[in-house]
């Protein structure tokens, strides 16, 4: 539902502010910062050691051309180790896997949902109806593993 022009300029979005933030060296080294952004909308997740640290991501962020809102779940907190990052990666995959049971909803696409993962908690991004949010984040909800599901959503209705 995004046009080839967003997807292009959600991905240049996401990588500016990547860079703005690795030149916040103390963000950057001793922290663990990730960035998603889906039709100008941008989820900041993550761990960073202190609420000031937190803001100051948010901020360097927030303040590139073409991002509508910021959803900073960053949380104030050790950063995860490799252990947890792996079960993340695990955790997405069986996600996205789930989605493709969705067979109920005739025009259900699972690729128009971002699922992303940090510590166990799954994040829900993309265009869809009220419907396949609910259906999405029912999905998402059972996969062995999830501790919480978060709806980033955008409506079409």
């Amino acid at each position: 539902r995004r046009t080839f022009g967003t997807v292009i300029d959600d991905n240049n979005i996401e990588l500016t502010a990547y860079d703005a933030i690795n030149k916040d060296k103390e963000i950057a080294l001793k922290n663990n910062v990730a960035i998603v952004v889906y039709n100008g909308v941008m989820l900041l997740v993550g761990e960073v050691r202190t609420e000031e640290l937190r803001q100051r991501a948010e901020k360097l962020a927030s303040g590139i051309e073409g991002v509508r809102r910021v959803v900073n779940e960053i949380s104030v907190e050790e950063p995860v180790g490799f252990g947890t990052a792996s079960r993340d990666r695990w955790l997405t995959a069986r996600v996205k896997l789930a989605l493709l049971d969705i067979v109920d909803l005739p025009d259900f696409d699972p690729t128009r949902v971002n699922v992303s993962t940090q510590n166990g908690k799954v994040y829900l991004m993309g265009l869809v109806t009220r419907e396949e949010a609910e259906r999405v984040v029912e999905v998402a909800r059972v996969v062995p593993g999830v501790e919480r599901v978060v709806k980033v959503f955008e409506y079409t209705e």
